[in-house]
């Protein structure tokens, strides 16, 4: 059986529950509901442990916030003993509009706190990110409030089947590979 590591990325405690640069958090829950798994704490976050067909799939929210996330990321691939082709991370991206999905099999950080770390703690950038678009309505300036800022109404009322949409992208990607998941989900 195939084990992958999901890491959804976002920061701890309450004021950030429900904000843009929390949503790998939002999907990474949602996901492992979709499996009937239930997170506990564990070194460096919370995980929740499931099967998807004949994969399985280690769902892991860092609790270290979001720039040294690479510190969990690195820790539980050497632990499972995980290639990297078996890493996913579920990440916020700017350059998306609000709920547009992008697998991809690498790039560049853009500025992300999160994954810049997890490129430094991995020494590549040549892992799997499942990027889920917030859109970048703000002000000059204003990038940082509007990250940390909670989804508005009318995406929160379009929340649950992009979140779903992702869910399945993921399901995908172990299931059937990076390609196939990305030929099936991108721009959907």
């Amino acid at each position: 059986m195939k084990k992958y590591l999901i890491v959804g990325l976002g920061n701890i405690g309450p004021e950030y529950v429900g904000t843009r640069h929390n949503i790998g958090f939002m999907i990474a829950d949602a996901l492992a509901d979709s499996i009937n798994a239930s997170f506990s704490s564990c070194r460096y976050g919370d995980m929740a442990k499931g099967k998807v067909k004949n994969a399985e799939l280690l769902i892991l929210k860092p609790s270290t916030f979001m720039n040294l996330s690479g510190v969990a990321v690195r820790y539980w691939m050497n632990k499972e003993k995980l290639p990297l082709e078996n890493l996913l991370i579920l990440v916020d991206d700017l350059a998306l509009p609000f709920g547009a999905i992008r697998l991809r099999s690498g790039g560049s950080d853009a500025g992300h706190n999160g994954l810049k770390n997890i490129a430094s703690e991995l020494g590549t950038q040549k892992y799997a990110r499942l990027r889920f678009g917030i859109g970048q309505d703000f002000p000059r300036g204003g990038q940082i409030d509007y990250v940390l800022g909670k989804f508005p109404k009318d995406e929160m009322a379009q929340m649950p089947e992009r979140i779903d949409i992702a869910v399945e992208a993921i399901k995908s990607y172990a299931l059937s590979g990076l390609s196939f998941a990305m030929t099936h989900f991108n721009n959907k």
